[in-house]
């Protein structure tokens, strides 16, 4: 955020950032697993995710058994990523932060945000299929970059101890082995086309966290990170933009890709909160605005065709002009026709012509913005949907390099889009958004292009 600076945050807490030579070492699930272990230890974890992501933080949210907040430079601002971590701090006995991706990969990259928050990264390595080579992968990790601090890896997937005794013979002089994790089937979570299986799907999910911080405390990873001194001063206040907006938000199976950060938002600008569930109920609550989050409407496809009743209340509510944010598979539920992965097609909710499909092939991955005279909503796209429609977008998202992102539909008081937006970003946006006031045919050509204003970068 960009606000001026008030209370203060000063306080020292061991800490991490877990990452990794690349996706799929392992992270997310020994992230979560090690919180699991020290809150069963009776220690107060706070767990942060780097980058924009729904289904780790759903994970890691369980895991720990409090919020998992965003952070990221350019998104979230670097102002906001040092409170929220020395917030964290006054309140926590371990702060741990999943990395995304490798931990160099990404302008900013998780390396970036460690070195802005002086947390030293703590880098997961799958060891499947080498020995000591391990060694010279974690000495590339730790001498890549002098600001950065590397002391300790942990090595995942080990076959047997004569495996992880090679990998440890082969260390390089000054760093540490924190431990060896084995091949467990506790070690693995179901995915999907986005990611990990919704935290909610999976009814199982607390005994596999136990039986997985049950494999990291016999691998020695029960010893905690060193303290991390942090301070930050908090935002000011923001200004009641949405008093008195009653805001009804979908949350079930099919729409949860929602950011804590957001909901906090809102409430800050003085709007009321009322979740309801487009799968299982047949009429809104009294709102004055909508919000249809990302999710999985393409899973659900027939149970939301069959609600009619709640097709007919969300039509009647934008007919009526009233407020609707409807963001990737928000906005896919609004098509008139909604195709799942089977190719089967499905009623929509019918607030715009067309159709959307899901396809293998991802269309969307990365950090974008929408930009306007009123600020800079910054956030991200990641999907495999698509659309067929004879609309013509409003405008378009820019993406981080500057090049045109995503389309961005407006009819009456929808406002529809892929992009995936971090509400604290440009708090008068998303007030102007829930408040019907949000209009796309005042925005020049130069107000459609990339800006920094209000946000610090890596």
């Amino acid at each position: 955020m960009s606000h001026p600076m008030t209370t203060l945050f000063n306080a020292s807490v061991p800490a991490a950032l877990i990452s990794a030579p690349g996706s799929g070492q392992g992270k997310s699930l020994i992230t979560a697993a090690l919180a699991r272990l020290h809150r069963n230890a009776g220690r107060r974890v706070r767990v942060f995710k780097f980058g924009p992501d729904y289904l780790d933080p759903m994970i890691l949210e369980q895991a720990s058994g409090a919020p998992v907040y965003q952070l990221q430079p350019w998104m979230t601002g670097e102002e906001e990523c040092r409170w929220r971590l020395a917030q964290a701090a006054e309140e926590a006995d371990l702060i741990l932060v999943e990395g995304a991706m490798g931990l160099f990969d990404g302008t900013p990259s998780s390396a970036d945000l460690a070195v802005l928050a002086g947390i030293p990264a703590l880098p997961v390595i799958d060891s499947w299929g080498m020995a000591q080579t391990f060694g010279a992968i974690a000495l590339g990790l730790a001498s890549y970059r002098d600001d950065l601090v590397v002391n300790e890896v942990i090595a995942n997937r080990v076959a047997s101890q004569r495996h992880g005794d090679l990998v440890r013979e082969g260390m390089p002089a000054g760093m540490t082995l924190l431990g060896s994790v084995p091949r467990h089937a506790a070690m693995t979570l179901p995915e999907r086309h986005l990611g990990l299986v919704q935290a909610n799907e999976l009814a199982d999910l607390d005994t596999l966290l136990d039986e997985a911080a049950a494999v990291l405390q016999d691998a020695g990873l029960d010893r905690l990170p060193h303290a991390v001194s942090f301070s930050a001063a908090a935002p000011a206040p923001l200004p009641a933009l949405l008093k008195g907006c009653r805001i009804g938000i979908a949350r079930d199976a099919a729409f949860a890709f929602i950011y804590p950060a957001n909901l906090d938002l809102l409430r800050e600008l003085g709007a009321a909160l009322t979740f309801f569930s487009p799968l299982q109920d047949t009429t809104l609550p009294e709102v004055d605005a909508l919000w249809l989050p990302g999710g999985y409407p393409e899973l659900h496809g027939e149970t939301l065709a069959m609600n009619t009743a709640m097709g007919e209340a969300i039509r009647d509510h934008h007919h009526a002009g009233k407020p609707i944010l409807a963001e990737c598979g928000g906005l896919m539920s609004c098509m008139a026709t909604l195709v799942d992965g089977d190719e089967k097609r499905h009623a929509g909710f019918g607030l715009l012509p067309g159709e959307a499909f899901l396809t293998k092939k991802r269309h969307g991955l990365g950090m974008q913005a929408l930009v306007t005279p009123r600020g800079e909503l910054r956030g991200h796209t990641f999907h495999h949907g698509s659309l067929s429609t004879p609309l013509t977008p409003a405008i378009f998202s820019r993406k981080q390099t500057g090049t045109e992102g995503e389309a961005v539909y407006q009819d009456k008081g929808l406002v529809a889009s892929f992009f995936h937006g971090y509400f604290p970003s440009a708090p008068q946006i998303v007030a102007d958004i829930f408040s019907g006031q949000f209009r796309t045919d005042t925005l020049s050509p130069d107000h459609n292009a990339p800006s920094r204003t209000g946000h610090d970068h890596a």
